[in-house]
């Protein structure tokens, strides 16, 4: 009986297919010629009771900073960036970016790196997602320099000055630049610690210099006072007449090394106070005088040509 059901099995399955089941036997004895056997569906890909792997969806990291040492947040002035944890060396690509005082990120669960930088201060921590809401608070280690010139009470124009700021190493002053051309009034973010600041007036040798300490979560504000003045360069036939054009002009040390060269009718320069003398050039003529600068006296400054 159970051989008798399993041939009729084996026949209608034959005749869905076309085959006679005797032809089929008189080839090879199998009745399924490997035509069926070899693509029917795998168990575990149709049987409804195996469940799918379970899918883990991304979910939103919420970034915020304070100044280190305190809980003072951080609102403006930051660029943050979250990258990919690499354990292999190779460089590891930028996953988000934001300029936000607190960002919030989506992100796919596995592990990242978070960085926030405050001008020339950072901050990072490692984060690992997994499929859940996060927030991280970084501390960042930084303050700022805020600087401005003056000769006495007088402040000078922001457009006339420029700073260049530096970390001293060892006995050097100047040990490692962190910035040039800072202008007057900008805020300059830094780490916490000790800086060496140059003040350059007017582009010449006007030249002021000081150490200045930045704190944690502070604006250092300092005026550099400069002792130097602007002065109208002149070449004239007579005191008070009318100045030649295109005549070219040298300033220079009493020893000779030469401060700035400038061409013109009258033309300005400004320099710190001290003696100097003035060469100017016409009609291949040159002439010459001696002259002094005092801190804050902005005047002119005549050369009489004078007949040889």
């Amino acid at each position: 009986m159970a051989r008798a059901g399993y041939g009729s099995v084996l026949l209608g399955c034959a005749l869905l297919l076309g085959v006679h089941p005797g032809a089929a036997s008189a080839q090879d004895g199998n009745a399924f010629h490997n035509r069926i056997g070899p693509n029917l569906p795998s168990p575990s890909m149709s049987d409804p009771s195996v469940p799918p792997l379970p899918s883990v969806a991304s979910a939103a990291l919420t970034l915020s900073a304070v100044f280190a040492g305190g809980d003072k947040p951080l609102r403006s002035g930051l660029a943050w960036r979250v990258y990919e944890d690499r354990t292999d060396g190779a460089k590891p690509a930028i996953v988000a970016r934001s300029e936000a005082a607190e960002p919030s990120f989506t992100l796919a669960p596995g592990s990242y790196v978070a960085t926030v930088t405050y001008g020339f201060a950072s901050a990072s921590r490692r984060v690992v997602m997994a499929g859940r809401p996060a927030s991280e608070q970084l501390k960042v280690n930084a303050g700022a320099l805020k600087l401005s010139g003056a000769i006495g009470d007088v402040k000078l124009s922001p457009d006339q000055l420029a700073f260049s700021v530096f970390v001293p190493i060892g006995t050097n002053s100047e040990g490692r630049l962190v910035r040039s051309g800072v202008k007057a009034g900008e805020l300059l973010r830094l780490p916490e610690g000790t800086y060496h600041v140059v003040s350059t007036y007017g582009g010449s040798n006007a030249i002021q210099r000081a150490d200045l300490k930045v704190e944690n979560g502070k604006v250092t504000d300092a005026t550099l006072n400069h002792r130097a003045a602007t002065l109208t360069l002149k070449l004239v036939a007579a005191e008070g007449a009318e100045a030649f054009a295109g005549t070219a002009f040298s300033v220079l040390t009493p020893g000779g090394d030469t401060i700035r060269e400038a061409i013109g009718a009258f033309p300005q320069v400004t320099l710190a106070e001290g003696d100097y003398v003035l060469i100017a050039r016409h009609d291949g003529q040159v002439y010459t005088r001696e002259f002094k600068v005092e801190s804050g006296l902005n005047r002119d400054v005549e050369v009489i040509a004078k007949a040889s």
